[in-house]
C-alpha cells in the first residue's frame, strides 16, 4: 500500500493552514482555474473571523503515486485535547516553526506529545522570506528543544527544510537551491515518514478519535484503521476504554477524504483514515471493531482541565427577548452534546439543576464554546473563570495549575512587564534578546494570575507586546493575588438610558453603554474610577421649566462607550458579577440585581473571611 499519514503541528499563526493550501494546490487537487478560498481547511465561521484553527481537519493529496493523508491541527494550547487525539492517527509530523519567532510554547507542548508517541519528525522552518528571519539560529533552537524533550537518536536525526508557505516553495538548501515549488517537502515526507504500521489480515479494528454530526448520516466517527478491511453494511461493535461493549451497529457508510471532499469508499483498508456512519452511542476513544474482538485499542490520555465557568439560564429582566433557547434543559443537552465530541471538556450539573460547571483547558476554548452557542440562539449567564484546584495525595496541600508564559516585548517595557507578573506570583526563569531592542521573557505564573491580564499587558506595552502561554504543571498554592483595582457603575433603574444622565456620569469613569441602550437594575453600565461600586440612575432626564435661561444650554457631547468582546468581558468581571450572553448583546451584571441583596451578600462574605 502506498500511503502516508502525517500531521502538521506548530504554534498559533506559524502558517500551518497556509502550508496545507499550498500542498493541495501543487499536488493537483484543484484545477488551475478553480476558485478556492484562502485557508481552505478553516471552514468554520469563527476560524475565518479569528484567523486560527479550532478543530483538527483531515485532507488527502497524491504525490508520485502515494496518497498522503494530512491532518491540520490547532495551534492554540487551549485546544490541546484535540491535538492529543489526532496524533494517534498519524505516523509522522511536520513541525512548522516561524523563522523569526522560533519555537514557542505550543511548539514545545505538541512536539513533546508527538515524540512520546515515537512519531517521525520533520522540521520545516517557515517564513524564511521575511526580512527578520534567522533560520539557522532557529534550527539550533529546535535541536536544543528536541534534546530537552528527550527525543531518541532516530528523532534527533530529523531532516529539516526551509519554506515559505505563503509564496509556495520549499528548499533543503536555502542558498543553493531554486525557490520554485513545494516538491522538496513532498519528497522529504515520502522518504522519512514510514508507512502505517497495521495488520492487513486481522479482524477490523479502529480507534475513534473525532466525532461530528451530519444532518443526513447522523453521528460520524473518524479514526485510523489499525487492522483488517471493512465493507459497508458490515455489523461492528463499539468497546469503551475498559473493554465494555457500548453498542452493536451496522455501518451505513464508510467515507474518506480525497482532497477537500469526503467520498464514499467501496472498502476501508488498514492504514487509511476513514469516517464511519451508523453508530448511535459510540463516541471518542471507543474502539470500533468486529464482533470477535474483545480487547480495546489504547487511547491517549487527555490533559486535565485547568479552568472552569458556570453556565446558567439567563434570569435578567431582559431574558427571552433575543434568544430562542433559554431553558436549563436545552443548555444542558447542548453542553453534553459538546462534551461527547470534545473530550477535553468536563460538564458537571450543579445541585439545583439550573446551572452547569464547564471545565476546560483555557479561556479561549470556553469563549469559543460560548460564542458558538450564542450564534445558535442560546441565552446564558456566565460566571467569572476560576482555576481547577487539586489536592496532593501525599501531603494534603492544595495544588494549582501553573502556566509557562513567553513574552516578546520592547526593552523599554521589560521592567514594567516583569514587575506586573512577579506581583501576581509569577517567577522569571529566562530573559534574552531576540533582536534589536527586543527581549524575550519566560516566566512561570499561576493560571489565575493570567485571567484578565492580556488587556493590561497590551496597555502596558502600547500594543507592541506578544504573549503566549501553555500549561506547565501543578504546584503548591502560591497565595492570594490582588483582584481588580476598580469598582463598577451599576444601574438602579430599568428602561432606556438617557444621554443627559450619561453625560453627568462620565466624570465617574468610562461607560460601557450609549444613549438608548436598554438597562435594568443591577446591570453594570461602566467602570468606577474608585475601588468601590457606585449605584446610579442612568434614566434621569433634564428637568424642564418655563424659565428661559440667560445663556445657552450646555451641549451634551458624549465620549464613545467602551465595547467589550466576550473574552474581555469574561476576564473583567469579579466573583460577584456575571456576563449575560444573548445572540445580539453581551452585558455585564451583578449576580444579585437588588442593591439590598448585594449588601447582605457582601456582609456574609466578609463574615466568612473573618
Amino acid at each position: 500500500m502506498y500511503l502516508r499519514n502525517i500531521a502538521i503541528i506548530a504554534h498559533v499563526d506559524h502558517g500551518k493552514t497556509t502550508l496545507v493550501d499550498g500542498l493541495l494546490r501543487q499536488s493537483g487537487t484543484f484545477r488551475d482555474n478553480q476558485q478556492v478560498a484562502e485557508r481552505a481547511l478553516d471552514s468554520n465561521d469563527l476560524e475565518r473571523e479569528r484567523g486560527i484553527t479550532i478543530l483538527a481537519k483531515c485532507t488527502s493529496v497524491s504525490w508520485d503515486g502515494v496518497r498522503i493523508n494530512i491532518v491540520d491541527t490547532p495551534g492554540h494550547a487551549d485546544f490541546g485535547g484535540e491535538v492529543g487525539r489526532i496524533l494517534s492517527m498519524v505516523d509522522g509530523v511536520v513541525v512548522l516553526v516561524d523563522a523569526s519567532e522560533g519555537p514557542m510554547p505550543q511548539t514545545k507542548f505538541v512536539l513533546g506529545k508527538a515524540l512520546k508517541l515515537g512519531l517521525a519528525p520533520i522540521v520545516a522552518i517557515n517564513k524564511v522570506d521575511k526580512p527578520d528571519q534567522r533560520a539557522d539560529a532557529v534550527l539550533d533552537e529546535m535541536f536544543d528543544l528536541f534534546v530537552a524533550l528527550e527525543a531518541d537518536e532516530r528523532q534527533l536525526d530529523f531532516p529539516h527544510i526551509y519554506a515559505s508557505a505563503k509564496e509556495g516553495w520549499a528548499v533543503a538548501d536555502i542558498v543553493e537551491e531554486p525557490r520554485e515549488t513545494l516538491a522538496p517537502l513532498f519528497d522529504v515526507i515520502l522518504r522519512h515518514v514510514p508507512q502505517p504500521r497495521v495488520i492487513a489480515d486481522g479482524p477490523f479494528t479502529m480507534l475513534a478519535t473525532t466525532l461530528e454530526a451530519d444532518a443526513y448520516l447522523g453521528r460520524l466517527l473518524t479514526g485510523k484503521v489499525t487492522a483488517g478491511k471493512l465493507l459497508p453494511n458490515t455489523t461492528l461493535k463499539a468497546l469503551d476504554r475498559e473493554g465494555r461493549q457500548v453498542e452493536q451497529a451496522r455501518v451505513t457508510k464508510a467515507l474518506a477524504y480525497r482532497g477537500l471532499v469526503r467520498t464514499p469508499l467501496d472498502a476501508a483498508e488498514a492504514g487509511d483514515i476513514v469516517t464511519l456512519a451508523g453508530f448511535a452511542e459510540a463516541t471518542v476513544a471507543d474502539t470500533l471493531c468486529e464482533t470477535s474482538v474483545t480487547e480495546p485499542l489504547p487511547a491517549q490520555p487527555i490533559d486535565p482541565p485547568t479552568l472552569a465557568m458556570t453556565f446558567a439560564v439567563n434570569d435578567s429582566p431582559l431574558a427571552g427577548r433575543e434568544g430562542s433557547k433559554v431553558t436549563s434543559r436545552l443548555i444542558g443537552e447542548r453542553l453534553l452534546r459538546e462534551a461527547e465530541g470534545n473530550v477535553a471538556l468536563k460538564i458537571t450539573q450543579e445541585a439545583a439543576g439550573e446551572a452547569f460547571e464547564v471545565a476546560g483547558r483555557g479561556e479561549l476554548q470556553l469563549a469559543i464554546l460560548i460564542e458558538t452557542m450564542r450564534r445558535e440562539g442560546f441565552e446564558l449567564s456566565i460566571s467569572r473563570p476560576r482555576v481547577v484546584m487539586r489536592e496532593d495525595q501525599a501531603t494534603g496541600k492544595r495544588l494549582e495549575p501553573i502556566e509557562e508564559v513567553v513574552i516578546d516585548v520592547d526593552e523599554e517595557f521589560t521592567g514594567a512587564v516583569i514587575d506586573a507578573l512577579t506581583s501576581r506570583r509569577g517567577e522569571l526563569t529566562e530573559m534574552r534578546p531576540t533582536g534589536v531592542g527586543r527581549q524575550r521573557l519566560v516566566l512561570q505564573a499561576p493560571s489565575r494570575a493570567l485571567i484578565g491580564f492580556l488587556g493590561e499587558f497590551l496597555t502596558m506595552t502600547r500594543g507592541t507586546g506578544v504573549m503566549n502561554r501553555v500549561f506547565h504543571d501543578y504546584a503548591p498554592y502560591k497565595g492570594s493575588i490582588a483582584a481588580r483595582r476598580t469598582g463598577v457603575i451599576v444601574s438602579t433603574e430599568q428602561g432606556d438610558a438617557v444621554a443627559y444622565a450619561l453625560w453627568n456620569l462620565e466624570d465617574r469613569g468610562p461607560l460601557f453603554i450609549g444613549p438608548g441602550t436598554k438597562v435594568y437594575a443591577g446591570m453594570i453600565i461602566g467602570e468606577h474610577t474608585r475601588a468601590s461600586d457606585l449605584d446610579v440612575n442612568p434614566l434621569k432626564a433634564k428637568q424642564l421649566t418655563n424659565i428661559r435661561a440667560a445663556g445657552k444650554d450646555d451641549a451634551v457631547n458624549l465620549t464613545p462607550p467602551l465595547k467589550m468582546s466576550l473574552e474581555a468581558a469574561l476576564a473583567y468581571i469579579a466573583d460577584d458579577e456575571l456576563v449575560e450572553v444573548t445572540p445580539e448583546n453581551i452585558r455585564l451584571r451583578k449576580r444579585h440585581l437588588d442593591a439590598n441583596e448585594r449588601r447582605k451578600a457582601q456582609k456574609r462574605a466578609a463574615q466568612a473571611d473573618a
